[in-house]
């Protein structure tokens, strides 16, 4: 027979429902919270979620829903938000999507029946859209992605400004024929698109760009043909780290030296992008600081149900590396 709370109250002296406070969060001195907890620890007794879940509409739990765990991006920020949750004594259920509206919108149901605290949502654009006009039990922060006069809190970075330093980087090194890869699922790759377009009409040059599935392997297939042109460009830009890879596959693959062949620059400052040779420019984002904002807004959130709606805005850094050497070196 397993440990019950009868007797982890024995073995702490106190009555079966002063446990149930000091498990629960309720009003019992720190001292007989600290006598329970010890003799939880001695008796091995391991609580029942489920039924306090029932008995509670607080969880204790927050929802981390992400838009692909492969990208490296978001690997990091979930690092993150689950160490938060961890000293905040929460637990985190993380869900992946793959940038699928069906799959988040199965996940948002799952997340309605955890009875879940807050939740942390890089969504598609689909999904952000419905989003304004879906009423949740719980406070939303969106990460990553987020629309003009959101509902919900939100972590973004500054695309325009990251990717308008992309272009620029590489104006000053010579490069003139500049293509873009930008993400079509969600809002991020259409603001960096966005940007990129801006850029290169600031500086007199024309833009020449590829919306698509943002997966390495996407980004393979397109860029194989694109490369094979005359006219291709002389530098790449992509929006994420996948993009990223794929532009390098491809590259290799049509046997063009980087950057002598092809300059290459995109997104997040990953170990692989210092490591190989020649290293990638890259736009390094501030994931730690995402990370902990996010879960600073949902925690002010739920303190303060009324807050008004908040999106912070950060800007990220171009770490200039080999693949965007000078054309005149």
């Amino acid at each position: 027979m397993g440990v019950g709370i009868k007797d982890v109250a024995r073995a702490a002296g106190v009555s079966p429902a002063t446990v149930s406070r000091a498990l629960g969060k309720g009003p019992v001195s720190e001292e007989l919270r600290a006598l329970v907890e010890a003799a939880v620890r001695s008796t091995g007794y391991r609580p029942n979620l489920a039924a306090r879940r029932l008995r509670s509409q607080d969880s204790g739990t927050i929802g981390l829903v992400v838009a692909d765990i492969r990208n490296p991006f978001f690997t990091a920020v979930s690092r993150v938000v689950e160490d938060c949750a961890y000293r905040a004594g929460m637990r985190v259920i993380l869900c992946n999507t793959d940038e699928d509206p069906e799959r988040e919108a199965l996940y948002l149901r799952l997340m309605q029946e955890e009875r879940l605290t807050g939740m942390i949502f890089a969504p598609t654009r689909a999904t952000l859209d419905q989003l304004a006009h879906r009423a949740l039990d719980f406070p939303v922060v969106l990460i990553d992605r987020a629309g003009p006069g959101g509902q919900h809190d939100a972590v973004v970075l500054d695309n325009h400004e990251a990717v308008g330093d992309l272009v620029a980087h590489l104006v000053e090194r010579g490069y003139r024929r500049i293509g873009g890869l930008f993400g079509n699922a969600s809002t991020t790759g259409l603001q960096r698109r966005d940007g990129y377009v801006a850029a290169m009409q600031r500086f007199g040059l024309q833009p020449d760009f590829r919306l698509l599935a943002p997966s390495a392997e996407a980004a393979l297939q397109l860029l194989r043909a694109w490369l094979a042109d005359p006219q291709r460009p002389e530098a790449i830009v992509a929006s994420n780290s996948l993009l990223l890879m794929g532009t390098l596959r491809a590259a290799r693959e049509a046997g063009l030296a980087i950057p002598q062949d092809l300059a290459v620059a995109g997104f997040d400052n990953e170990n692989w992008t210092e490591l190989v040779e020649p290293g990638i420019t890259v736009i390094e984002q501030p994931v730690e600081e995402i990370g902990r904002a996010a879960m600073s807004l949902l925690f002010e959130r739920l303190k303060t149900p009324t807050l008004p709606v908040r999106k912070l805005v950060l800007s990220g850094r171009c770490v200039a590396r080999g693949s965007t050497a000078s054309r005149t070196s």
